[in-house]
């Protein structure tokens, strides 16, 4: 391993790099950092949480110029959940270099704040493909002064089909740039990608070390389609199904299941493309702040969501291929934890296992699963609730307010708050479940940094 501090980094770099506690290199900052510090192309496999995004954002934050108020760099990602990911990140990276000015332009928001931002020409711009294309044919955004070009999940932008949109924006940017791809797997597609927008780039492949691969138990189950549901249903009522995943590959299939649990008496939510922008926000809070116990999601919805110990996986509908799947399992299993990943497979869907099966080249670990009769409404409740301010950023409101407000007047201890979430008009709050209604009423009746806010129960 080896040192930040053996890089050519600006030492306001060197000195967020500290404070984060980073400090050695992982291996995909071992190895791409020092030949994207040349300004070189890079296409590298790597995996979510392997590190990348410290390392593009070190390396594009060592090319800026603060003094040059035009766009310098530009991030793609595949969804709005990791495109604000990536913009937090970077902003912490930066936190010692005064002035930069990061924008996250997203599909799903509205348009004229967005507008209103860019009357001034950013440093970087952090977006989803169709918004920022958008913006290019707008005239809204420059890409003439562009130095550097990150393409993140490449894989996840093709699968979306955002394939036009990245050719587009690269032919409306400077010419002569560097280009980033980091993909979690090399499909022909992506290799095709970086032939048109790359030159002569260095490939960089990091293997996991066998010790250091994540802890994560595979269970296929074959099961009766008319017995599914149940099938399910019985995984998630042991301690595992507290915090759980449940994939569909289908957007009414997420809905179907997600409200047949909710009938069946868990707390579940379903998420997918054809919601609100804020109702996916919600859903996301909800998750992660663990105010709600089972997420029922699509591949492409769940992209973005960062949750570190997630102890249950579950395959409701076999993945269409192998790629898909080994991401999938791989949403368990991490920060050291043991994971279990189970997917249900009907008879039909056996062609598919195949599939997964020649991939992984080895037998896939088949359990039998002996289902009992249909039992009652079983409770299975959520350990938080979350509660909702009307206020946010724009209000100056931090997490640190909020927790003050509840371990104050509200007299809450700080381990009845969980996760809070503050966005730019609104706030969250995971507050245990037992004691919600009691820091609704103090809240209510009590003020945040000196002020009254509407507070409500997020159902």
């Amino acid at each position: 391993m080896t040192a930040f501090d053996t890089l050519p980094l600006k030492p306001a770099l060197l000195a967020s790099v500290e404070t984060l506690g980073y400090s050695e290199m992982t291996p995909i900052q071992a190895q791409s950092l020092p030949v994207m510090l040349e300004g070189r192309d890079v296409i590298a496999q790597a995996r979510t949480g392997s590190g990348k995004t410290a390392a593009f954002g070190l390396s594009l934050l060592q090319s800026l110029s603060v003094e040059t108020i035009r766009l310098q760099a530009l991030v793609l990602c595949p969804t709005r959940e990791l495109a604000d990911q990536v913009s937090k990140a970077i902003r912490k990276l930066a936190a010692n270099i005064p002035n930069v000015k990061l924008l996250t332009l997203c599909g799903g928001m509205p348009l004229g704040p967005q507008l209103a931002s860019l009357t001034h020409d950013p440093h970087i711009v952090v977006g989803t493909p169709g918004r920022v294309q958008e913006h290019f044919k707008r005239g809204s955004l420059h890409g003439g002064g562009i130095k550097v070009l990150v393409l993140d999940e490449a894989d996840r932008m093709l699968d979306m089909g955002f394939s036009e949109a990245i050719d587009d924006i690269v032919g409306r940017i400077a010419k002569h740039h560097q280009t980033l791809l980091f993909s979690a797997t090399y499909p022909d597609d992506i290799r095709a990608v970086s032939q048109r927008v790359q030159h002569n780039p260095v490939e960089i492949t990091v293997e996991t070390p066998v010790e250091e691969k994540p802890a994560i138990e595979q269970q296929f189950a074959e099961v009766d389609a008319d017995r599914k549901l149940d099938a399910l249903a019985q995984l998630l009522t042991g301690e595992r199904g507290q915090h759980a995943l449940v994939f569909c590959n289908m957007r009414r299939d997420v809905d179907t299941v997600a409200n047949e649990l909710d009938r069946r008496g868990f707390s579940a939510l379903a998420l997918h493309g054809d919601m609100e922008q804020r109702d996916r926000d919600e859903v996301m809070v909800r998750f992660a702040n663990r105010s709600c116990s089972v997420l029922v999601a699509t591949d492409v919805a769940a992209r973005g969501l960062d949750i570190a110990a997630l102890p249950l996986v579950i395959s409701y509908d076999i993945a269409h291929d192998p790629d898909t799947h080994i991401h999938r399992i791989g949403r368990t299993g991490r920060a050291g934890q043991m994971g279990l990943a189970i997917t249900l497979c009907t008879s039909r869907e056996k062609p598919k296992a195949e599939n997964i099966e020649q991939a992984l080249g080895r037998p896939l670990p088949w359990h039998p699963l002996k289902l009992s009769s249909p039992r009652g409404k079983t409770l299975n409740l959520a350990p938080m609730k979350t509660l909702v301010i009307d206020a946010g950023r724009q209000d100056k409101l931090r997490p640190g307010d909020i927790l003050g407000a509840l371990t104050g007047d509200a007299g809450l201890k700080a381990d009845d708050v969980g996760k809070i979430d503050v966005f730019a008009t609104r706030a969250y709050v995971a507050v245990s479940r037992e004691l919600a209604n009691k820091a609704l009423e103090r809240l209510r009746a009590g003020k945040i940094k000196g002020r009254n806010f509407r507070v409500r129960p997020l159902s």
